[in-house]
């Protein structure tokens, strides 16, 4: 059964400033828990299934804060977990921008539709989206939660969007450990050549 806590109900984290998050960009990241995959390798394992054991921060005081200091930021990040798996999510996004902001969304691609639905609403100006690997080891990568046919269909969908919508979707893959230079290499393949696709290295998860 789906999770229906409400979106701001979800949003347990917050790096004020970060550098990193959004090429080009000084950003806020806000951290949604919940996610619909099992990644083992993941980095939020806490924020992704225990969510529920971090702190709320509370709508007023994230805008507040946002407001106060959108004159030194670029805009800002909505990370996870997996947000499109937010029920509210659209509600959650209408109140962020109401901050000023233009605001990029982290997703692991498993929802198509979603990511469709937000950029024809003008709800997000930027999506980065996970390519964990060859759609063959989409399997282990995910924990079991979805099949290499699955990964195909869906992240096919979201390389036409990124046509459609030039230069507000990028790709990104982690180096975790599963992956040789030669899965790497693959990755690169499978992702349209006219699309960018951005490796970056694997950080372990916190404890």
């Amino acid at each position: 059964m789906a999770d229906t806590t409400p979106a701001w109900e979800r949003v347990r984290g917050i790096v004020p400033v970060s550098l990193c998050d959004w090429p080009g960009k000084i950003v806020c990241v806000l951290f949604a828990g919940g996610c619909n995959l099992r990644c083992p390798t993941c980095h939020n394992p806490t924020l992704a299934w225990n969510w529920q054991m971090l702190p709320t921060l509370g709508r007023d005081g994230v805008l507040t804060d946002l407001r106060r200091r959108r004159r030194w930021l670029d805009g800002l990040t909505l990370s996870g977990g997996e947000p499109t798996a937010l029920e509210g999510l659209e509600e959650l996004l209408n109140d962020l921008a109401a901050a000023g902001l233009p605001i990029k969304l982290d997703t692991n691609g498993s929802a198509p539709a979603v990511l469709e639905r937000l950029l024809r609403a003008g709800l997000v100006q930027t999506l980065a989206v996970d390519v964990k690997g060859p759609w063959e080891l989409y399997p282990d990568l995910t924990g079991q939660t979805m099949s290499a046919m699955d990964a195909l269909g869906r992240l096919e969908q979201i390389f036409e969007l990124a046509r459609e919508f030039p230069d507000r979707i990028y790709f990104r893959c982690t180096k975790v450990p599963r992956l040789s230079e030669a899965d790497l290499v693959r990755t690169r393949a499978q992702v349209p050549s006219d699309l960018p696709l951005v490796f970056q290295d694997f950080v372990p998860a916190m404890t």
